[in-house]
């Protein structure tokens, strides 16, 4: 394990009476074993398949890699279509692990397709995607566990039919691959109708959790990422979260203390990495957080309304906008702070009297600033009595990324069973989907669309 989690700014000794003393941590042994126990004994299987996503075998990885460089040896532009988890995998590690402006960048320097990840439905958004590819050198990966995800299969409608208007109906069937649960769904059927290219997902994986799947390895074989150090690194995250001691298990040590917070009213967690390639963490944090733990009821029935609401933040960019708050608002936040200790790149600040400004800047670099900016803010948090912690990396590349994914899994997983809630489903989720189908008048949900209609009330709290 590469990375290194500072825990210190969360206990008593450091930020008194909203931290944790480690007698508290002494005391709920019980507890600790018993969201060990639960995790680890459950590990691959049911929902818990995730944690078997990082033990793919070589010829699986050569497998990917190859068919990765088949499209991109060919695409000039390289479109997801998915949401949720099928997009803020993807999002997340690419926006770590390739160049900051990749597709500004001229071709031969890029060594891969323009990426665009179509996470949303705003029509305006659709309409200007066709105004930045040549659908005739675009690639697109339809992803969607289900099959049945109205968003990415309204998508997928619409840039099938530009496609075959373009290069015709046989061309266009190369030029889409599918990433979805085999022999369920929709998008299924149509994809074997269609004769598509299908990589599947495992039935145990669900979204929030399948970036390590098909789901997030077709897309960084096509851009040309290091799935091998990836994998390499997640399944070193993935020994040291099953250390059974909450002292040397990263995961199970985070899960505790977030969920101890949760319970002395730390109702947020913010996220705030202080690195640009790092900012859509941010992002993927956010959904498995808030997903996983937002439920109305724990296991045993009982109404619990649990949660912590993530948010997200970005060093040093939201010291100037986010960080008076943190530092003297209510002390209702957890801040993780994520530092990178080598950057790729180094930046000089420059000596020569150019200016009678910054004299004291002049000499040193952006590494030094950043992280020093990162240190003082833990600092004035930490002064200020405020819960923080740090995660650090000691630079950015597959093998550090992929164990920072499968930390938040572990974690998300932990925090679920000390909670004592189901972490894998999502009613509420669910809920919402049935009454879109509903309302866009999808047979079988008449009986729903009639209670919508019904809930839809008239009264005078509008304003025009």
């Amino acid at each position: 394990m590469k990375l290194k989690f500072d825990y210190n700014n969360m206990m008593a000794s450091a930020v008194g009476a909203h931290g944790v003393k480690p007698s508290e941590i002494d005391k709920a042994a019980a507890l600790h074993t018993a969201a060990y126990k639960e995790v680890i004994d459950n590990s691959g299987k049911g929902w818990q398949e995730w944690t078997e996503t990082p033990m793919i075998s070589d010829e699986q990885i050569a497998e990917l890699s190859a068919f990765g460089k088949s499209i991109r040896d060919k695409a000039s532009s390289f479109v997801v279509l998915g949401i949720g988890g099928s997009a803020l995998g993807p999002i997340s590690v690419c926006n770590a692990l390739l160049h900051l402006h990749h597709n500004e960048l001229p071709e031969k320097q890029r060594k891969a397709p323009k990426l665009y990840v179509e996470d949303n439905i705003d029509p305006e958004r659709m309409a200007a995607l066709f105004d930045v590819i040549d659908v005739k050198t675009t690639y697109f990966n339809v992803i969607t566990k289900s099959g049945e995800t109205s968003e990415t299969l309204s998508q997928f409608l619409i840039l099938y039919n530009a496609l075959k208007k373009a290069v015709g109906e046989a061309a266009a069937k190369e030029h889409i691959f599918v990433t979805t649960t085999i022999g369920k769904g929709s998008l299924y059927a149509v994809a074997q109708k269609e004769g598509f290219k299908i990589f599947g997902i495992p039935g145990g994986v669900g979204g929030r959790f399948s970036v390590l799947s098909n789901v997030g390895l077709v897309p960084f074989a096509v851009m040309g990422i290091d799935i091998s150090g990836l994998l390499y690194g997640a399944r070193a995250m993935r020994e040291a979260c099953e250390r059974p001691d909450v002292r040397s298990n990263p995961a199970l040590m985070t899960a505790f203390l977030q969920v101890k917070s949760m319970k002395d009213g730390k109702n947020v967690s913010v996220m705030m990495p202080y690195a640009d390639g790092l900012r859509t963490m941010s992002d993927f944090y956010c959904q498995i957080w808030a997903e996983s733990l937002g439920k109305a009821v724990n296991k045993k029935g009982k109404t619990v309304n649990c949660g912590q609401t993530p948010a997200k933040s970005l060093g040093v960019t939201d010291q100037h906008s986010q960080v008076q708050l943190y530092t003297e608002g209510p002390f209702d936040k957890v801040v993780t702070f994520i530092g990178v200790e080598t950057f790729g790149d180094s930046v000089e600040i420059p000596a020569a009297e150019t200016a009678e400004i910054g004299d004291f800047l002049k000499g040193h670099t952006l590494n030094e600033l950043i992280n020093a900016e990162r240190k003082a803010t833990e600092f004035a948090l930490t002064k200020a009595g405020r819960s923080n912690y740090t995660i650090l990396l000691p630079h950015v590349d597959a093998e550090t990324v992929g164990e920072l994914l499968m930390y938040f899994m572990y974690v998300t997983a932990f925090a679920g069973a000390y909670l004592g809630i189901d972490t894998f489903n999502q009613p509420g989720v669910e809920e919402g989907k049935k009454a879109t189908f509903a309302m866009i008048g999808r047979a079988g949900y008449e009986q729903k669309l009639a209670e919508v209609n019904a809930a839809i009330k008239s009264d005078d709290y509008i304003i025009c």
